[in-house]
């Protein structure tokens, strides 16, 4: 090799070009927050781009000459003929444990003023579902604290269980009151807020605080005045962070408040992109948006890590339409739903779920064994009972198996009356039933039923510790052990009588 030969390789080595090249386009025209550009030409589909005036959009539609756009900012600066490029990732998302306790938006900026988030490393948020072989059954119970859930509609951990009802029926308050009963439990909360009104989230944030569930929740935000780009965005965002959790062995809840208006940012999205409308103006893939969502929600074995990704979606129906094209979507996705009826919640009844229209596909195998011991046919007994009490309203004269029928399924109503933020423990729930269905409760005015509930709670504590743990475990619930709480139940009934 000659000198010169030697020279010209030693130089091409150390040679470090200066010049980035980048793919750079220009934007033809703005429709709210649609941006149409030309000139990207080697830009895929969800890469994120980057306009002029530094918003963020991702692209979402690829035509011959040009491309579509969803921005992720308010469009305000957004001008025609400004440049756009493209940043050579997929729209992505910072994890890490870090994010716990934090308030921020899809996009990364914090809404907590408690600085830089500093996740551990950044994830796409469009990743596939957990492969089949890799899943595990859903056998453990993901316990809500809310005794017509745990009792009747039992969650498990990796389970998808939708939450629906009409607009102020109490839907965000069954899951904010799950996400305070996983306090101590080793159960991390996502809050997606997709849509929501600022003073909404503000009331959510607090109710958080104050329950001190900012130890273990972190919260994702996309209000109504964000546009539809970051709220298209949202839900994906937090089912990445979550799955980082759960790769790492840990069981993870998602909230997400709510998917209505999900569907709405993309319907809207979707018609701005000129892609054809079908049923209610939604597109075609409106099903495949969510169903790539929940999909992704599930239970691992343990080589691949055994943790877990609980879904409680959040949907609003309209006039209680149960048919209408959302929720029908959503049911046929979902392990269940929890239907929350706007009759029950004006007669404050409450939490205001219809025992009838809700289900859980899992069923007794998420529940702990002393659950499905005493409670198995209590959800059909409660149904038979309200059936029974609107063909009463008829009757002049009742016999007396059907009045006891009566008494009995109105102090079990009763019963699953629940103040907000006052979770009960799986031992409360299992000693109360029982001394319901005994017939302990039977004498006592349906006024009476709660305090003394309440005083069968504390002396449960106090007086059978070895029991209650057990029930904590998973035992079984012997017939001795229903005998010796029956027997401390009667103990605190006959003193109450004596008292009064």
């Amino acid at each position: 090799m000659s000198k010169n030969q030697q020279a010209f390789n030693q130089a091409l080595s150390s040679f470090s070009p200066e010049i980035q090249v980048e793919d750079v386009g220009r934007i033809l025209s703005v429709t709210g927050p649609i941006v149409r550009a030309c000139g990207l030409a080697s830009v895929g589909f969800e890469e994120l781009v980057q306009c002029e005036d530094g918003t963020l959009g991702m692209v979402a539609s690829l035509a011959a000459e040009t491309v579509g756009i969803i921005l992720f900012g308010k469009a305000t600066g957004v001008r025609a003929g400004m440049e756009v490029k493209g940043l050579k990732r997929v729209v992505d998302v910072e994890v890490g444990a870090s994010l716990i306790g934090r308030v921020f938006s899809a996009a990364g900026v914090p809404l907590d003023d408690k600085g830089p988030l500093n996740g551990d490393q950044r994830r796409p948020i469009e990743l596939p579902a957990p492969d089949i072989m890799k899943r595990d059954p859903v056998i453990s119970p993901l316990e809500t604290g809310i005794k017509v859930v745990d009792t009747m509609i039992p969650i498990g951990k990796g389970q998808r269980e939708l939450i629906l009802g009409d607009r102020q029926t109490g839907k965000t308050a069954i899951a904010l009151d799950t996400i305070c009963n996983q306090r101590g439990k080793d159960v991390i909360c996502i809050y997606a807020a997709i849509g929501q009104r600022e003073s909404a989230t503000a009331r959510v944030l607090h109710e958080l605080q104050e329950n001190g569930a900012f130890d273990y929740t972190l919260v994702l935000v996309a209000g109504g005045e964000d546009g539809p780009g970051l709220q298209f965005i949202t839900p994906y965002a937090a089912t990445t962070i979550g799955e980082y959790f759960m790769e790492q062995g840990r069981d993870v809840l998602i909230v997400y408040d709510d998917l209505t208006r999900h569907a709405r940012s993309y319907r809207e999205l979707s018609l701005l992109l000129q892609r054809p409308p079908g049923r209610e103006a939604y597109p075609g893939d409106i099903f495949y948006i969510h169903s790539r969502l929940l999909e992704r929600s599930t239970h691992l074995r343990q080589e691949f890590g055994g943790g877990s990704l609980t879904a409680l979606p959040i949907i609003e129906t309209e006039a209680q339409n149960l048919s209408s094209y959302i929720p029908t979507n959503l049911i046929s996705i979902t392990d269940g739903q929890i239907y929350l009826s706007p009759q029950l919640f004006a007669k404050s009844m409450l939490p205001a779920v219809d025992v009838g229209k809700s289900v859980s596909r899992v069923g007794g195998k998420a529940q702990k064994q002393a659950f499905r011991d005493l409670v198995g046919e209590l959800k059909l007994s409660y149904s038979q009972f309200e059936e029974l009490e609107t063909f009463a309203r008829f009757a002049t004269r009742l016999d007396e198996e059907t009045r006891k029928s009566l008494e009995r399924g109105r102090r079990l109503r009763e019963v699953l009356r629940q103040k907000r933020y006052h979770p009960l423990q799986d031992f409360e729930q299992i000693m109360v039933m029982l001394a319901l269905i005994e017939g302990l409760l039977d004498p006592l005015p349906l006024e009476q039923i709660g305090p003394t509930e309440k005083k069968i709670c504390a002396m449960a504590a106090r007086n059978l510790p070895q029991i209650c743990a057990d029930i904590t475990a998973g035992k079984k619930l012997s017939a001795a052990m229903q005998e010796t709480i029956l027997t401390e139940c009667r103990k605190l009934l006959a003193e109450n009588e004596k008292a009064e």
